[in-house]
């Protein structure tokens, strides 16, 4: 795989779903596919797929097509996923409990290290044999453990300061479920995942079908 250039949002979020049917095709012992039978599957076009691909190398041969698991392995290695990444949730609610409960991260290298919140009521609490610690000692934690990917779960009026706590630690890459845009240096990146939003856009487009 030759080094990757630049390469636009639009294609690195297109990324994850080309793993996942690749990884579903390997399930069923596809050993190998051409970018309209993929293209078909995803729901893209041949030609959005290569496009895509071209972004980051070679792939495939002419008249053969993909060798399936050589382009999931290709793509594993474009998203960082052969790695080991430490992960700490901040906020034990029912959002931080459904990400620490789901069973498909560690199997992908991310590693649920620990949990913090403010409640009383859960701090002590095991989710997954990981107790929940309180926030006051998130600072003391960071400094003294290497974790990589911080995850925020809390209200929108107490997710800056935890950011900036991250921040502070030298987090690099933050998860973000709070319903607020975060303020963070030009090299922390930020993904941020509001719900709402979602929902708004999966109303206008039922919507937009309905009257069509």
């Amino acid at each position: 795989m030759s080094k990757a250039k630049y390469v636009s949002l639009a294609v690195i979020r297109r990324l994850p779903k080309y793993y996942r049917y690749l990884g579903e095709l390997m399930n069923s012992d596809v050993d190998r596919i051409s970018s309209v039978e993929l293209g078909k599957q995803i729901g893209f076009t041949s030609s959005q797929i290569r496009q895509d691909l071209s972004c980051f190398g070679e792939f495939g041969q002419q008249g053969y097509g993909y060798n399936v698991a050589d382009l999931y392995h290709e793509i594993n290695c474009i998203l960082g996923l052969s790695k080991q990444y430490n992960v700490v949730i901040i906020g034990a609610g029912n959002i931080g409990q459904a990400v620490a409960n789901y069973h498909g991260f560690n199997k992908m290298g991310y590693s649920i290290a620990a949990l913090f919140d403010k409640n009383p009521k859960v701090v002590g609490i095991n989710i997954k044999d990981i107790e929940i610690r309180d926030i006051d000692t998130l600072d003391e934690y960071l400094i003294n453990n290497e974790a990589h990917i911080g995850v925020i779960c809390v209200p929108s009026n107490n997710a800056q300061d935890v950011c900036d706590i991250l921040i502070r630690n030298n987090i690099k890459a933050i998860w973000n479920f709070a319903p607020i845009d975060l303020s963070a240096p030009d090299d922390i990146t930020i993904e941020n995942v509001h719900l709402a939003d979602s929902l708004f856009i999966l109303t206008y487009l039922s919507n937009t079908k309905l009257i069509g």
